[in-house]
């Protein structure tokens, strides 16, 4: 990494960190502060060929400030088939939310959806800070439309169906669109069985060339 940019990077780690947006001044006011301390959680890589674009922080990540570390993690790298050394260390994944903070829970016991005032601040800082990332893994909806853009189909399962269009055209990075590895998810999976047969081989194949 350049010498000129370790400043530029500690700076940005250190502002994200002290980030309190979310509860000192909500987009959509009082009413909807976070309703405990935030603890943004993001791990931001200069090396990283693959990024880890998730939605936002559960409980057990905020509790930790490790992110996946829980049963989704477990199954995401089980997907990767990547160990927990590699999946943390940063010369391989940079791990970057949508949301930094966990959003709390709705009235159902779901955690609600990322924060909205988190990516409009923070998301283009940190993708200028790696222009290295040759493979974006976008996982869940907010993620895939931020990434893809307005090309972005208006479904999850439409945009993980379209895999190919995103993954293997010419652009760099390139994305990989993924459901999200929570349990509520395994439903889905047993529906669409074409995830497991055809997109999981071709993300394994991407990650063991880009990580070694």
């Amino acid at each position: 990494m350049p010498e000129d940019r370790i400043p530029e990077l500690e700076r940005l780690r250190a502002e994200i960190a002290a980030c309190r947006l979310c509860r000192d001044n909500p987009l959509r006011g009082d009413d909807d502060r976070l309703p405990h301390e935030p603890r943004p959680v993001a791990v931001i890589s200069t090396t990283a060929r693959i990024l880890i674009a998730g939605q936002a922080p559960g409980l057990r990540v905020h509790d930790s400030g490790l992110p996946f570390n829980d049963a989704s993690g477990d199954r995401l790298r089980q997907w990767l088939e990547v160990d927990r050394a590699t999946f943390y260390d940063p010369e391989h994944f940079a791990i970057v939310p949508m949301g930094f903070c966990f959003p709390g829970y709705d009235a159902h016991g779901s955690d609600l959806p990322p924060r909205r005032e988190c990516a409009p601040l923070w998301r283009q800082r940190v993708m200028d800070q790696m222009p290295q990332v040759e493979l974006v893994l976008a996982i869940g909806h907010y993620a895939q439309r931020w990434h893809i853009g307005r090309d972005c189909p208006k479904s999850m399962t439409e945009t993980v169906k379209d895999w190919r269009r995103y993954a293997m055209r010419n652009a760099v990075p390139a994305i990989l669109s993924l459901p999200h590895p929570s349990w509520r998810n395994t439903g889905w999976l047993k529906r669409n069985p074409w995830f497991e047969a055809d997109v999981l081989p071709f993300l394994r194949e991407r990650v063991s060339i880009l990580t070694n």
